[in-house]
């Protein structure tokens, strides 16, 4: 019988296993980058594990990891997944939060939003939507039904091909994420988002410790070890602090 996408299982030992690696042959008119990609996907066991757990990416388990050690998506959690495309970590998120009511115990909610349509998840809400645009925060808590306790992301920006430039595009994305997360986290909430390392990530850094009890950097096992990515996990949301630190002006309250 098969396991449910976001179920825990027990690793396998793996003894008697032979580690029998891929090799790609270079094809007319494929760059060597693509096949160099195409190999390290054979060859990479996350991909293989989705694959045989169905999921729709890797990328589901760097979420999974997050929430082994934080705890977020409980059951009952209302979550927003901007950039939800392909759909993985709504995938792990269902189970979790008891979307599908599946189990006795609170229900949770999940809301995903993309520019691109995104394949139906049973227990997801999939709507596209640029969240950049004014009054998306009011059109996901209307979907919602309320605020949220989680908002998470896994966006990137359209690569440039220069270093740089990618940086600076995943920082600016990730910190309109976060104004977003600042509209419609219920005090308590949780933000986490994808972002690479890089040193321009200071003035993000700054901004979620002025409204979060507890910020976090880490980079979870099913993260590649040469990819620069990290993921800032952001808990205890206290409000915008700007806003709380402004106070009434002079004359009233």
């Amino acid at each position: 019988m098969g396991k449910k996408p976001g179920e825990r299982v027990r690793k396998s030992s793996g003894r008697g296993a032979r580690d029998l690696k891929v090799r790609v042959k270079s094809a007319k008119g494929r760059k060597l980058s693509s096949t160099l990609w195409l190999e390290r996907q054979l060859n990479d066991p996350y991909v293989a594990r989705a694959r045989r757990e169905g999921f729709r990416g890797r990328a589901a388990y760097k979420i999974m990891e997050l929430d082994d050690k934080y705890g977020f998506l409980k059951p009952g959690a209302r979550v927003v997944d901007l950039g939800c495309a392909p759909g993985g970590w709504c995938q792990v998120a269902v189970p979790r939060v008891n979307a599908l009511g599946e189990r006795s115990g609170k229900q949770g909610r999940i809301i995903g939003v993309d520019l691109q349509e995104v394949d139906p998840i049973p227990g997801a809400e999939i709507y596209q939507l640029d969240f950049l645009s004014d009054g998306a925060d009011d059109q996901v808590k209307a979907w919602l039904g309320g605020e949220a306790d989680v908002v998470m992301s896994d966006m990137a920006a359209s690569s440039s091909g220069h270093k740089g430039t990618d940086h600076l595009r995943i920082v600016a994305l990730v910190e309109a994420a976060a104004q977003l997360a600042f509209d419609v986290l219920s005090p308590g909430g949780t933000f986490v988002a994808k972002v690479l390392a890089g040193g321009a990530e200071d003035s993000l850094q700054v901004m979620l410790k002025k409204n979060f009890e507890k910020v976090v950097n880490v980079k979870p096992p099913a993260s590649r070890s040469d990819s620069s990515e990290k993921f800032v996990v952001a808990l205890g949301y206290r409000g915008r602090a700007d806003e709380a630190a402004e106070g009434p002006a002079d004359g009233e309250g």
